[in-house]
Parts: C-alpha cells; sequence; structure tokens
C-alpha cells in the first residue's frame, strides 16, 4: 500500500550513452610525525626548572607571601599544585590537587604561575607539553 508518492528530481539527466568516470581515490601524503598536543606524565626527559629544583625552590622561597589569614590561624602544610609544562617551557593551567586553606591554595598557584619557564619535556628528542605536580611547603617561623 502507498500512502504518499515521492519524487525525485535530478538536474542531471542520464541515458544509455553516457560516460561516468571510474572513481580514483585521491591519495593525501603523509606527514612525518605530526605535531602531538598530548599532554604527557611520563617522558624520556622530564621538564625541569632553568637552573635546576634548587633553583626553584629558592626562588618560591623569596617570592612566596605567607597569607595573613594562614599566619593568624598558624596554618602550614604542604600544598600540592598540578600544572602543565608547554613546549616552550612556559607554565599553565595551575590549580590545587590537595590544599590547606586559608589563602595557602591560591597562594601556591599565584607562585606557581608566576614562576620563570622552565626547560620542556622532550620525547624522542622533541619538547611536548608535561603534566606536572609539585608540593609548596608552608612553614612558620618558630619564634623560641
Amino acid at each position: 500500500e502507498i500512502k504518499e508518492e515521492i519524487k525525485f528530481v535530478f538536474d542531471v539527466e542520464v541515458t544509455e550513452e553516457t560516460k561516468v568516470e571510474e572513481y580514483k581515490p585521491v591519495e593525501i601524503p603523509k606527514q612525518e610525525e605530526e605535531e602531538s598536543e598530548e599532554i604527557f606524565l611520563v617522558v624520556e626527559e622530564n621538564a625541569q626548572p632553568k637552573g635546576g629544583i634548587g633553583d626553584f625552590y629558592r626562588y618560591v622561597a623569596e617570592n612566596v607571601k605567607y597569607p595573613a589569614q594562614a599566619r593568624r590561624l598558624r596554618v602550614e602544610g604542604r600544598v600540592f599544585v598540578e600544572f602543565i609544562v608547554g613546549k616552550d617551557g612556559k607554565i599553565f593551567n595551575a590549580y590545587t590537587v590537595k590544599g590547606i586553606g586559608a589563602g595557602c591554595d591560591e597562594e601556591a598557584v599565584r607562585i606557581i604561575m608566576s614562576a620563570p619557564a622552565w626547560n620542556p619535556a622532550k620525547q624522542r628528542g622533541k619538547p611536548v607539553k608535561q603534566r606536572m605536580v609539585l608540593p609548596i611547603t608552608f612553614k612558620l617561623a618558630s619564634s623560641a
């Protein structure tokens, strides 16, 4: 039973004499290893602060501003900050993975984001993005 007749309109007229070209797939030249936008956790050569980790923690110690609220409440501990070191060594997407509150979490993220560029991670000799987690320790000076 046909309920509705559908009409098709073709803008090409095909007859027995019409010749159709054979389909030939177009080959796309392969690029040598595409640029990887993948963010690595494990690499052949880890990203490192220029001057080494010692210089980086010296930078942190010299530039961290202990939050007033944390000082008042005597909050101490480690804040773990996750971030990405880009192919160019710049740090981005920093956030607190495990914090201690009282303004310390925000200060740890600020200090990581304002740090000088690192030497990027390398995979097969080429710079790649790497996800890192670093602890920033907040400790009040003991008044003895």
